[in-house]
């Protein structure tokens, strides 16, 4: 599994023009799977998520993780993280997981979020999705299980 962090001030997806998910502060987070991910990735996942530290603590270093500052996480599940583009112009998508093996680790990947402590909202799976943030710093990292 790989999760494209993003640390927002604030982020919402949209479908057909409603607001589906929205977060203040916290994480936008964009989840892609893999054909040989299980649940025990989608928690690894989960954790790193969880305990990394990318917010600013008092002196203004990034040292404080998101449960510590108890934002919260928009979760959208994302195939293209795992395009194949070392080949022509096209990407490949052959090594994301079909639809009946992603959806269900996406879900692991909140439900275990949620565990933690959490606040999370999400898009909707297999949707075509509008997404919107504004990067705090800018802060991305690519996280993989």
């Amino acid at each position: 599994m790989r999760a494209l962090v993003q640390r927002v001030t604030g982020a919402c997806v949209r479908i057909d023009g409603e607001s589906v998910g929205a977060i203040g502060a916290g994480l936008c987070v964009l989840v892609g799977v893999t054909h040989d991910d299980e649940d025990a990735a989608a928690r690894r996942l989960a954790g790193k998520v969880w305990n990394l530290r990318i917010f600013d603590d008092a002196e203004g270093v990034m040292n404080v993780s998101l449960g510590a500052v108890g934002g919260a996480a928009l979760v959208v599940s994302q195939f293209t993280l795992y395009a194949d583009t070392s080949r022509g112009r096209r990407p490949s998508w052959a090594p994301a997981a079909p639809p009946a093996v992603a959806e269900p680790l996406v879900g692991a990947f909140v439900d275990a979020l949620r565990d933690l402590g959490a606040t999370v909202a999400t898009g909707r799976f297999g949707a075509a999705m509008e997404v919107e943030l504004v990067n705090d710093g800018p802060v991305t990292l690519m996280l993989e299980s």
